[in-house]
């Protein structure tokens, strides 16, 4: 629910992913926490405008100028610390699983009688596939990429790829590999 706190159960598209990539997520719920963030971008705002008011800014072009060519250096002079310690906290990602695959969104459906599993406005015929005649009544999941392809899952088992508009598509050459070892 927008404004209520992180439900942890019921997570969202981005919880999921930071849960799958082992991200703890940390919410700011005291309004300490909320009013310290909120008046520190309410300072540079109000700052900004009567900056570039008396600097005489007064179109998007120039504004951009100005962040990009003076408001971000004095900015990062005034803000920017000292690390505590040398090196890095990164830690490099080494699960198996594509990253693709984990930053997209994700839906459960379950299929219809009729072999197809409904998308927003959009149908989707799954075809016949090899290990089954019918995916009739099975809970499957709908990953949609960042290129607003989809694809339908059913456990590691990639069933189909759909374009934009819900029309099959051919898989990639990494797809048709998976379903090999699938």
């Amino acid at each position: 629910m927008a404004g209520g706190k992180v439900d942890k159960v019921n997570l969202t598209q981005v919880g999921r992913a930071l849960q799958h990539l082992g991200i703890e997520q940390i919410a700011a719920y005291s309004p300490q926490a909320r009013g310290r963030s909120e008046r520190a971008f309410r300072t540079h705002q109000d700052r900004l405008v009567k900056e570039m008011a008396r600097l005489g800014i007064s179109t998007m072009v120039q504004a951009n100028a100005y962040l990009h060519n003076t408001y971000m250096a004095q900015h990062n002079a005034e803000f920017a610390r000292a690390p505590a310690a040398s090196g890095t906290a990164f830690v490099p990602y080494a699960a198996q699983a594509h990253l693709a695959d984990i930053l997209c969104e994700q839906y459960e459906r379950v299929v219809g009688l009729d072999n197809t599993v409904r998308f927003e406005t959009l149908v989707l015929q799954i075809p016949q596939q090899e290990l089954r005649f019918t995916y009739s009544k099975t809970h499957v999941r709908v990953h949609r990429y960042v290129d607003d392809t989809l694809l339908v899952w059913h456990g590691p088992r990639l069933l189909a790829r759909f374009d934009a508009r819900g029309q099959l598509a051919s898989p990639t050459a990494c797809e048709v590999a998976q379903l090999r070892v699938a």
